[in-house]
């Protein structure tokens, strides 16, 4: 089959990478416009673009596809399949129907759940037990398309969602293969999804990082790894707010106000919260490195 791949981060750069070890011929590659980034806001091009050009792709960066010219440069390339992970773009009908075998999708949950731009990181913050990948259909809806294939994994209690996305990148990529294969051999399934069962995972934004420490440590726990790595959670400690990158359940009992320091140990700075304690191990001060809290604690010491 001709296809063209749309994708921008590491997680759709797998799946491109997937499908160049097999006997399709990838036609043209889209991604997003390079991103200005860090202090000197210098040109950063996606994952998906670096591995393109690596392997001597053609890649289009167009803003949208309502301009008749970007549309026509796509029609040209006359794709049978448009192949679609993690783009960032909403494709409209126009594009749908260039492909005659349609448009797939390999989007980070099992639909119709967490539809949306961050699958993984909410499955993360929602404290779920199991999430997946979906093999879909697009359609001109937000990830409302048939489903073709899941795939499902445990998410570990410890896992962040950063090592959640490295995972399902590795499903993700498996399961377009496969899907690939049926798609060639007339055998791919389709079924409606039940709009009832719907829920959504918007984009994350800072404002979720604030702990509330009045909440149970479950839900904090939940949050500090799935807002790991971007944006981190946050808390203020004595005066200095920091980003929480790891924490872990802790059995003390306290009377203290939730958020208040109750002890520092060589594990770590166990902090009251709604239901008890947790225990920070790992921090990040304004302007520092992110380290172990027990040794950022010994040498600026807290009120206890």
């Amino acid at each position: 089959m001709r296809l063209v791949f749309m994708g921008t981060p590491a997680f759709a750069a797998a799946c491109l990478s997937a499908v160049l070890e097999t006997e399709h011929e990838v036609v043209g590659v889209y991604t997003k416009p390079d991103t200005p980034k860090n202090r000197g806001m210098k040109l950063i091009p996606s994952e998906v673009k670096v591995l393109a050009q690596a392997h001597g792709l053609p890649v289009y960066q167009p803003t949208g596809f309502r301009d008749d010219e970007v549309y026509e440069t796509l029609k040209a390339l006359a794709p049978d399949l448009i192949v679609a992970v993690a783009y960032g773009k909403l494709l409209p009908q126009r594009v749908l129907d260039i492909p005659p075998l349609g448009c797939i999708n390999i989007h980070g949950s099992i639909l119709p759940a967490l539809r949306g731009a961050a699958p993984v990181q909410w499955a993360v913050l929602n404290d779920l037990p199991e999430t997946g990948v979906t093999a879909m259909y697009l359609n001109a809806g937000m990830d409302e398309g048939d489903i073709i294939d899941v795939r499902t994994t445990p998410i570990g209690e410890t896992e962040t969602a950063g090592e959640l996305m490295d995972r399902l990148a590795v499903l993700g990529a498996e399961l377009l293969r496969d899907t690939l294969s049926a798609i060639a051999g007339g055998t791919a399934s389709r079924r409606a999804q039940d709009p009832a069962l719907a829920s959504y995972a918007p984009m994350l934004t800072k404002e979720l990082s604030p702990i509330d420490w009045t909440q149970p440590a479950r839900h904090i726990l939940a949050q500090i790894r799935g807002l790991n790595p971007w944006p981190a959670a946050t808390a203020t400690l004595g005066g200095t707010e920091f980003k929480i990158w790891e924490a872990r359940a802790n059995a003390q009992r306290t009377d203290a106000e939730p958020g208040a320091p109750v002890s520092l140990t060589k594990a770590g700075l166990v902090v009251a919260c709604g239901d008890g304690t947790i225990l920070i191990t790992k921090l990040q001060a304004p302007g520092g490195k992110a380290m172990a809290a027990a040794d950022y604690f010994r040498g600026h010491p807290i009120d206890i």
